[in-house]
């Protein structure tokens, strides 16, 4: 049986060839800052507002699929949502993290994709520590590659996260 992989790579996900890359969204699905805001404006902001706007909201944990637009190196962009880590017990925030990846892991898989890029969900201004985050990370992405044929990138944008990635990967 063929199996998945996970890769961790230090880059500007908005550059990296894969079938999906993911936004790091707020469940208004608006234009924000960090990657998203990164993601917004390499794909074109005012066409990927009109898409989020179209689909609505998304709720913490989930995840929704617009095109990609402007960013040439994918053909979606998967919107998961992570928790706002100050507004949950932690294990709440673990399970909705938890949800988020695997939820945009299931709609690429739903989409025909076959390999997805994803940044460190709610680690930025979203406050989720790094170390628990890529916990989470790591162990959804390995779980889904080990039974599905996807192949996963693990974008970081800085060293740090990176190697915290790395390390978490085993």
């Amino acid at each position: 049986m063929v199996t998945g992989s996970v890769e961790v790579i230090q880059a500007d996900i908005t550059q990296i060839a894969a079938d999906a890359i993911v936004n790091a969204a707020n469940e208004d699905l608006a234009k924000g800052g960090g990657v998203c805001g990164a993601i917004f404006k390499a794909a074109g902001a005012a066409q990927l507002t009109k898409a989020c706007r179209d689909i609505g909201r998304c709720p913490t944990g989930s995840a929704v699929i617009t095109p990609a637009f402007g960013i040439t190196t994918a053909d979606h962009i998967i919107h998961a949502v992570g928790p706002v880590y100050a507004r949950y017990a932690p294990e709440s925030a673990r399970k909705l993290l938890r949800s988020a990846y695997q939820a945009a892991i299931d709609v690429a898989l739903e989409n025909g994709c076959e390999s997805i890029a994803f940044p460190a969900i709610s680690t930025g201004i979203y406050g989720y520590p790094l170390e628990a985050a890529c916990t989470v990370a790591t162990e959804v992405c390995q779980a889904a590659a080990g039974d599905k044929t996807i192949q996963i990138k693990l974008v970081a944008f800085d060293v740090e996260t990176a190697e915290c990635l790395s390390a978490k990967l085993g």
